[in-house]
């Protein structure tokens, strides 16, 4: 079995046992700490008329948040069970989704027939691949980008894979949301920082802006407060484009 086929049937298992609601999962923060936080940084850049798509948007939480801040909004996610989940747990919101690998270029490029040049928000997507499956999706999402769009892309930084590893060793062990994905065999990869913005640049991205933030989780730590990882954000397009 290859390693994208057990990594997607990983994550099939995981949204099949997930507990239901908002802050069950240990990345699902709530929108006003996470992509309210982002939302303005990628608006400085982006054409808001543009679609925008939620690459790997697991059960939806940001993608309804960001629902009616661009002309259509799309979320899309490898795994069936996440997609399943997002449905469900937001019938009434104005926001689609549907599965999608990222790393299916065919597919990728039949969504940009579909809705032209798009936005795409990505939130610690490509440290859970494969090299190879990040090098993939980084030209896909050029390719879904095109000449107008925007990227606002996420990652946590290799420091955030040490304090996953100290909170996971605790006199207790794992916290329980951190156990459920331990349990499912999901875990960071190895993504150096310097290779997020390389993976841009080399497809034919340009970084407009980039910088740091804390990624704020749904566990708590010994004092009672969330944890937070330590992450690195970009902005990027087409290197033609103008503005961006």
């Amino acid at each position: 079995m290859s390693d994208s086929r057990r990594t997607l049937l990983a994550w099939e298992g995981f949204w099949r046992d997930a507990p239901p609601g908002a802050g069950q999962v240990f990345w699902d923060s709530d929108p006003s700490l996470t992509a309210r936080v982002h939302l303005p940084i990628l608006a400085g850049h982006a054409d808001a008329a543009l679609p925008l798509v939620d690459l790997g948007c697991g059960n939806g939480t940001q993608t309804r948040y960001l629902a009616g801040h661009f002309g259509r909004v799309l979320g899309v996610d490898g795994a069936a069970a996440a997609i399943d989940r997002a449905r469900s747990e937001g019938p009434d919101a104005v926001v689609e989704f549907r599965r999608l690998d990222a790393a299916d270029e065919a597919a990728v490029r039949a969504l940009h027939a579909e809705l032209g040049d798009s936005n795409v928000y990505m939130r610690g997507l490509l440290h859970q691949c494969t090299a190879g499956e990040r090098a993939r999706i980084a030209a896909n999402t050029a390719a879904l980008l095109g000449r107008r769009g925007r990227l606002f892309a996420v990652e946590p930084v290799a420091a955030a894979k040490e304090a996953l590893q100290t909170l996971a060793q605790g006199p207790d062990g794992p916290p329980a949301k951190v156990r459920a994905v331990l349990a499912h065999g999901i875990a960071p990869g190895e993504m150096p920082d310097s290779e997020l913005p390389a993976l841009l640049r080399a497809h034919g991205l340009r970084i407009a802006a980039s910088g740091q933030l804390p990624l704020t989780t749904t566990e708590y730590g010994a004092d009672g407060s969330l944890i937070e990882l330590p992450s690195q954000w970009a902005v990027a397009g087409a290197s033609e484009a103008p503005g961006g």
